[in-house]
């Protein structure tokens, strides 16, 4: 499998997926760090996806989102976005209504 194979496997069969540097245990950058917090803040359960382990995946995601940086949201098949878009996203319940799929 190609690694845009792999990661289109991974967003399909996973509610939510963070595409990050390092684990949820030991983030190895500030935003990856800042969009855990804020994933276990809603209380959403996901999978991450270490990109540093793989130079593929790690340039595989920027070609499959067109997004230049890490960390990458996607939830229900969706790119939502990085650090930046999930913070706000956070401070207006927006992302809070899109991890526990409520529409009010």
């Amino acid at each position: 499998m190609t690694a845009q194979e792999v990661i289109k496997q991974q967003i399909e069969s996973e509610r939510i997926v963070l595409y990050m540097k390092g684990s949820p245990s030991m983030p190895l950058c500030g935003f990856s760090a800042r969009s855990i917090q804020l994933l276990q803040a809603c209380g959403a359960e996901f999978t991450t996806v270490d990109v540093l382990a793989d130079p593929a995946t790690r340039q595989g995601i920027k070609d499959y989102s067109k997004w230049p940086t890490i960390p990458q949201l996607y939830i229900d098949g969706q790119f939502i976005g990085g650090c930046d878009i999930i913070t706000t996203m956070y401070q207006s319940g927006d992302l809070q209504k899109l991890v526990t799929g409520s529409q009010d």
